[in-house]
């Protein structure tokens, strides 16, 4: 009588155990992700936190990765709950904040803004701003690098009717490489390694730096909702928890990165070198800062964002006053 009645509560202790380990691996947070534009380097930890366990470790489900149409459609879909979580341009997210869209930065993949003004080294050689003057601009009219644009030359006393512009999207090849324009706005972590894969490799293109002539701001980096902060907060917790793991794995290992993204984003299978040069370039350059080193990946400061503010404000890019508390919050950022 004894025997069965311990075999009884072992065959429900087994039950039990089995039963809560269903509901924990029920228990996992389906999120979807809006990108900023077509799957770049930075874009990777999203893919690697999905193929090594990160996010799953935390209980998210990224169920859907989707590319974008540009930073400002990356906001208001986020902003409108079409999407749980977010990557673009946070000048943009400022700027989105200030027409009332209701999305917040989690964390600062760019420490400074890799935003530049790109030619072909043989035809023109960008030294100073001022070169600008009398060219053909190539920009994408309604994106985060019309807004640097606009703020570089009012940072440098210069206005559109110094130049020529013309509206391009990427990828830039088709209007700089056979010379429909004589310069293009973009990101030296995403236009510039596709470019030089095409232009002859390093140092066949000259690249003007917005962050060493006035354009003082964060980068890229995630954002969600403020109903997503007040409704879901674990999983947001949870989530850039997740996201931090995978942005020290990327840095750590980034070929195995990029042959991760590239398996996984459709349509990227031959892309794994362009995607593993667009990642060294931000490791290069901009995802570290004195902040970072101190506090970790994707850190976040009042004080910096201030900064990115009050550039956005003095050169006329922010029409509306916000405070740093408006645009970010660092509730989520420290580690356990």
């Amino acid at each position: 009588m004894l025997r069965r009645s311990l075999i009884k509560a072992a065959t429900f202790a087994a039950f039990v155990a089995a039963l809560g380990f269903s509901n924990a691996a029920l228990a996992a947070d389906k999120v979807n992700v809006q990108l900023d534009w077509v799957v770049r380097g930075n874009h990777a930890m999203f893919f690697v936190g999905k193929e090594k366990g990160f996010f799953a470790k935390n209980d998210i489900d990224v169920a859907e990765i989707r590319k974008g149409s540009g930073s400002p459609d990356a906001m208001r879909l986020v902003g409108n709950e079409n999407a749980d979580f977010g990557f673009g341009d946070l000048p943009t997210l400022a700027v989105a904040r200030s027409q009332n869209v209701p999305v917040v930065a989690l964390a600062a993949v760019n420490q400074h803004s890799p935003l530049g003004i790109i030619s072909l080294a043989k035809t023109l050689k960008l030294t100073k701003p001022s070169d600008l003057k009398g060219l053909t601009i190539g920009i994408h009219p309604a994106g985060s690098t019309y807004i640097f644009f606009k703020g570089f030359l009012a940072a440098n006393g210069l206005t559109e009717k110094d130049m020529t512009l013309n509206s391009v999207s990427p990828p830039y090849e088709s209007y700089l490489l056979l010379g429909r324009v004589q310069t293009v706005v973009g990101y030296i972590d995403a236009e510039v390694p596709e470019l030089e894969a095409k232009a002859g490799g390093p140092g066949s293109l000259s690249i003007m730096m917005g962050a060493d002539y006035g354009w003082k701001a964060y980068g890229s980096g995630l954002f969600t909702s403020q109903a997503m902060i007040k409704d879901k907060p674990d999983v947001v917790r949870r989530f850039v928890k997740a996201y931090r793991e995978a942005f020290d794995y990327v840095v750590a290992h980034p070929e195995e990165a990029a042959e991760i993204t590239a398996k996984a984003a459709p349509g990227y299978a031959d892309k794994k070198d362009v995607l593993l040069a667009q990642i060294n370039a931000d490791i290069a350059s901009t995802f570290t800062s004195p902040d970072t080193k101190e506090h970790g990946l994707g850190w976040m400061t009042k004080t910096q964002w201030e900064e990115t503010l009050k550039t956005l404000t003095d050169q006329g890019v922010l029409k509306a006053a916000l405070s740093a508390d408006d645009v970010f919050t660092d509730a989520f950022l420290a580690k356990e």
